[in-house]
Formats: C-alpha cells, sequence, structure tokens
C-alpha cells in the first residue's frame, strides 16, 4: 500500500538555502519540493479560506501521483458545541478544496489541546462529515489533543464511522494508534537542531519500520494503541508527516525517511 512522506506547508523562509535552492524563485518552491516529497499536509486552510484557483494551481504545478493533506478550517472545531459545525463545514468543502480532484488525500481535523471528549456532541460532528464530495470519496482523520479521547469508547466511534486518528509522534499529545479507519495518519513532531537528518540514523530507522507495519498490517514498534488487540493484518495507506520540532530540519527529515522506504 502507498507511504506517503511530507512536511507541512512549502513556504518557509529558513528553508531557503538549506532545502530549497539561494536561487529558486519562490513561485517554483511546491514545484521543486513537490518532486523530492511524495506529500505535503496544507496548513493555511487551517486559518482562512484559499481561492479555488489557487488549489487548481497547486494541482498542476505539481506531479501526477503527489497527494495533498489539507487541514480543516479551525472555525469547524474550535467552538464548544460540535455539533453547531455543519455550516462551517458546508462551506470548506464549496470553497475550492475539491479543485485539488484525484490528488486530495485525507483532511485533517484539528482540536485543541483543552478540547475533551464529549461522546453524544462528538458523534453529532462525525455525522457532519461528508461522506465524498464532488463525486470524490473523502478520507477524515481527527488530531485529538487531550487524554479524555484515549476511551475505547472513542476508537470505537471513529471505527464506526470510518474515521482516523492521527498519531502523535515524538511529542507530547496522547498517542493513539489504533487502526479505524482504511488508512493511518501520523505527524512526528521530534526533530532536533543537533541531528544533521533531523533525527538521528535509529530513530529513523524506527519510524521507516513503522510505516512499513502499518502499511502491511503487522505490529508497529512502539506505537501506543488504546485497545490492546494486535495488528489486524489488513494493509493501509500511510500518510507520514514532520511536523513541528525544529523546523528547519523537517524536509531533510522527510528526504531520509524516504530513503529508506525506497
Amino acid at each position: 500500500m502507498p507511504i506517503r512522506i511530507g512536511v507541512g506547508g512549502w513556504t518557509y523562509e529558513p528553508w531557503r538555502g538549506t532545502f530549497y535552492p539561494s536561487d529558486l524563485a519562490q513561485k517554483r518552491e511546491l514545484e521543486y519540493a513537490s518532486r523530492r516529497l511524495t506529500s505535503i499536509e496544507i496548513n493555511g486552510t487551517y486559518y482562512g479560506s484559499q481561492k479555488p484557483a489557487s488549489f487548481a494551481k497547486w494541482r498542476d504545478e505539481t506531479p501526477d501521483d503527489f497527494v495533498f493533506s489539507v487541514k480543516a478550517p479551525r472555525y469547524a472545531m474550535n467552538r464548544t458545541v460540535l455539533a453547531g459545525a455543519g455550516s462551517s463545514i458546508e462551506r470548506f468543502f464549496a470553497g475550492g478544496v475539491m479543485e485539488l480532484k484525484e490528488k486530495l488525500g485525507a483532511i485533517n481535523w484539528q482540536f485543541l489541546p483543552s478540547k475533551k471528549f464529549d461522546p453524544p456532541d462528538f458523534e453529532a460532528f462525525l455525522k457532519l462529515l461528508p461522506r465524498q464530495a464532488a463525486g470524490r470519496e473523502l478520507r477524515h482523520v481527527v488530531e485529538v489533543r487531550h487524554d479524555s479521547f484515549r476511551t475505547q469508547a472513542f476508537v470505537a466511534l471513529l471505527r464506526e464511522y470510518g474515521v482516523g486518528v492521527v498519531i502523535a509522534g515524538d511529542s507530547r499529545y496522547p498517542q493513539i494508534a489504533d487502526a479505524t479507519a482504511p488508512f493511518f495518519y501520523a505527524r512526528i513532531m521530534g526533530t532536533q537542531p543537533t541531528e544533521e537528518c533531523g533525527y538521528s540514523a535509529a530513530a529513523l530507522d524506527l519510524w521507516a519500520s513503522r510505516a512499513r507495519a502499518m502499511a502491511s498490517g503487522s505490529e508497529a514498534p512502539g506505537l501506543e494503541r488504546v485497545l490492546p488487540e494486535g495488528a489486524d493484518g489488513v494493509p493501509r495507506d500511510v500518510y507520514l508527516y514532520v511536523i513541528g520540532g525544529h523546523k528547519v530540519q523537517n524536509p531533510v527529515a522527510a528526504a531520509s525517511l524516504m530513503r529508506r522506504l525506497a
């Protein structure tokens, strides 16, 4: 099954002269990044709407087998009552994101660390997530950051609706690595300025072995699940993004993972 490796966004000034050649025009940065990585998580959509023409431009600038994941707008998640997010969700899908067409990967619904698990309200939110749009099947993943979500009830709810859960790697956030959807979605946040490739060789080897295991349906070493069950043997797509940490090193860490998985 496909393993997609990438970073969050592609516009970051410290990457110029480190990841990007110093003489590369800024307007060509996505073109360059998309030929060295296999996916990028679009983060700007979390903070505000983008023009349909922008999504279409990004689609056309990238290789045929490239995939974008997209962070959903914060207005849908940063609210007391999630059941009232319907209009925000509708505006998001009507706002141009479907112009990515076949290059749309998963949609990440990221919640604040203060948001606690309220089973009825969270299920009401999941019911609002469309299963398809513009004739395309959609993949949803939720990024929860409060310990109250580490429950069997939460995992069961995600499985009922076929929604993934972000695996928080090397971070202070709770880790939930249970299989709940036809894909895994990991965001690893532990790059260090003291490591030439962001991570040590041993840490990169470990994450590469985890990605292979998740893709093949076997046991991924060292990841924390809520349920005690073992791996189910079902192959799944994998999205893995190097996010946060020492951000200037994230592209080289992602590229190093790709070499290990080649």
